[in-house]
């Protein structure tokens, strides 16, 4: 029986447009810009190879989903295995990280106690997803939201909000910060480790 050939992955404007979280025309001006490497088809459609789309979003800071990942020759160039917790609670924040890290081994589990410590390793180590309780003293959790939404250099971590705060006029403004997933203390483990599965498998 012959063995089945995978034809490589190569993504069209659209898809690059979509992975990006951009319009199709923005997609094709950075391709005519020359920001973005990409190729013709016989027919005139801009193709993107997948090494070269995971350069330009490493180059800018945007977060690259797994999917593009898994079909990236270099993939560990840009992979980032790093999810930090932070919490100012430093008894619960400890228990999280050392839940997490025996429950994904190979994480890098890193942890902030405060908003401008978070910042700082946000910056540093553009983890993939980070667990963020919102009452902080520095800056807020909020705040932080806030500032990941509006700047790429953060690397768009996926948002995991665990909070002890339960007004609706909270629940509203958290809903409002587009977070990933939202859990209220006290916090099961197990839940907050499946919508961290989900976030890596994505």
């Amino acid at each position: 029986m012959a063995k089945k050939i995978e034809k490589p992955v190569i993504y069209s404007a659209l898809e690059v447009a979509n992975i990006c979280g951009v319009v199709n025309q923005t997609a094709i001006n950075w391709i005519n810009s020359g920001y973005l490497k990409a190729f013709k088809t016989p027919g005139g459609q801009y193709r993107v190879y997948p090494d070269d789309l995971a350069d330009f979003m490493s180059e800018r800071n945007m977060h690259i989903p797994m999917k593009l990942l898994s079909a990236c020759t270099d993939r560990e160039s840009y992979n980032s295995s790093t999810l930090l917790v932070i919490d100012d609670d430093k008894t619960f924040n400890t228990l999280v990280a050392d839940f997490l890290h025996d429950r994904f081994p190979d994480l890098e589990i890193i942890q902030a106690f405060d908003g401008f410590d978070a910042g700082v390793q946000l910056f540093s180590k553009k983890p993939r997803c980070i667990v963020l309780d919102l009452n902080l003293p520095g800056i807020d959790g909020f705040e932080l939201c806030r500032k990941i939404n509006a700047d790429n250099s953060y690397g768009k971590p996926a948002v995991i909000v665990v909070t002890a705060l339960e007004s609706k006029e909270d629940e509203n403004r958290i809903v409002d910060l587009g977070i990933e997933k939202f859990f209220r203390k006290p916090l099961k483990l197990e839940l907050l480790a499946d919508a961290i599965d989900r976030v890596f498998k994505d």
